[in-house]
Order: structure tokens, then C-alpha cells, then sequence
């Protein structure tokens, strides 16, 4: 049996042969993707988007009403990215991604600059000891992410104030970012939050940032296609929309 996929610790990768594979299948793909929207009377000017499902849900679909005032003759078409290592698993016009830009055979660009740091919901501090240092977090529990192209930056931000030795009142789990930012927002624990992510949350007061110390991320939020794509005029005018609108 052949392995196409690779999984060290939390992170899942293609094996060469795997890769091999799904380059020698990826014009059968293409075909097929071509002869589907051949059938719509739409596909020249649909925009084909795959999207990490955290952004998503948090920034982007709430933001595309203005893309689509702006631009009434692009119809959408939103698909939830794979956790994968590189978003080459589907085929797509644009797809919003999340790394340090080490995506090579793409071209991207940043949405914006990115810095993470804790959050928590203000009825979390509620009768408990308050946050004051980052040696308090032991009297809480903090939610962790565990994902492919996630990285829990927790001892990153730790080592940054200069606590590196702190233990944590207990440690909650979460696969992918979306569902660590819902267990923070829901009370379970201390998360850490992308500034990307967690502007309105701050802005409306459904989460607090106990300790104002922020760390620049070496990752962010990418705008990532093909070359024979992103010279399209809809993926043109979709990556400077996401730029303007997020920058």
C-alpha cells in the first residue's frame, strides 16, 4: 500500500507520493472543474474562493456584501479550505491561507500584519483571581490549538513576556482555529488571539485582553492563487478588495 499522507505529531503533509499523484491527476481535475462550470451560463465571471474556516466565518463573509455593491457582476462561489499543508488540495480562483508565505508554484500577499496575544471573556474573570501577570494563568485553563498549519503559539508568546516556566490551571484542545476561538469566546479558558481575528470581539466588549502584551506573528493572512490565475481581472479586483478592506 502506498502512503500519499504524512502525519508528524499534530501536522499533516503529502508524501512525494502523494504529491507525484495529485500533480498526475490534477489536470483530470481541472477538466472535470472546467466541464462543470461549462454547464453555467455564470463561469466567466464566477469567483471560485477557498477560505480557512475561522476567517471565514469571523472576516470575510461578513465583509463580502461590500465586495459584492462594489462588484454586482462577479458571482461568489465559498468553499472551506482543507487542513492541508498547502492549499493545493482543490482547485479554486483565490483562497485566503495562513503561514509564514512558503507557498512555492503561488503567488500571494499578505492581507495584513499580525499580532497574537490572550484573550478571554469578561464573565471568565468573573470571582476569580484576576489576571495581572502571565503567572496567573494558573489559576486557569487555556485553550490550545492543534492543527496542520496552525501552530500553538502559546510558548512563543510565554517566552516573549519572559515567562517561560508558567503552568496553566489545566490545558482544552481544540483541532483548528475556528473552534479555539469559539471555546474562548464561550468562557472555557484563556485563548490566544490573532488580531486579525478578534478586533470586533474587543471592539464590542465580548472579549478582554487581560495582559496588553502582543507578539508579532511571523505568520498571517494570505491572499494565494496560481499564476495562470491571479492575472484574471475578478481575481485581480477580489485580492485588492481583501487588501484595502483588511489592510
Amino acid at each position: 500500500m502506498v502512503k500519499l499522507f504524512a502525519r508528524k505529531q499534530s501536522a499533516i503533509s503529502l508524501t512525494e507520493e502523494g504529491r507525484a499523484y495529485l500533480d498526475s491527476i490534477r489536470p483530470a481535475l481541472a477538466q472535470i472543474a472546467s466541464a462543470t462550470d461549462g454547464i453555467s451560463s455564470v463561469r466567466e465571471n464566477r469567483l471560485n474562493i477557498t477560505c480557512l474556516s475561522a476567517f471565514a466565518f469571523t472576516c470575510l463573509i461578513p465583509a463580502l456584501p461590500n465586495f459584492q455593491n462594489r462588484h454586482p457582476g462577479i458571482a461568489l462561489r465559498l468553499m472551506p479550505s482543507a487542513a492541508t499543508g498547502r492549499p493545493d488540495m482543490r482547485d479554486f480562483d483565490v483562497a485566503v491561507w495562513h503561514g509564514p508565505n512558503d507557498w512555492p508554484g503561488f503567488e500571494s500577499a499578505r492581507i495584513s500584519k499580525e499580532e497574537i496575544f490572550p484573550v478571554c471573556s469578561p464573565q471568565l474573570l468573573a470571582n476569580r483571581p484576576q489576571l495581572e501577570t502571565p503567572a496567573d494563568l494558573r489559576h486557569y485553563s487555556v485553550v490550545r490549538t492543534v492543527s496542520p498549519i496552525i501552530t500553538d503559539e502559546w510558548p512563543a508568546w510565554l517566552q516573549h513576556t519572559g515567562h517561560e516556566s508558567t503552568e496553566f490551571g489545566g490545558e482544552i484542545y481544540c483541532e483548528g482555529l475556528f473552534f479555539s476561538m469559539a471555546s474562548t469566546r464561550a468562557g472555557l479558558g484563556v485563548g490566544l488571539g490573532r488580531s486579525s481575528l478578534v478586533k470586533d470581539d474587543l471592539a464590542n466588549g465580548r472579549l478582554v485582553e487581560p495582559f496588553g502584551v502582543r507578539l508579532p506573528s511571523d505568520s498571517a493572512y494570505y491572499a494565494v492563487s496560481r499564476p495562470d490565475k491571479s492575472a484574471l481581472p475578478r481575481v485581480k479586483v477580489f485580492t485588492e478588495w481583501l487588501l484595502e478592506y483588511f489592510g
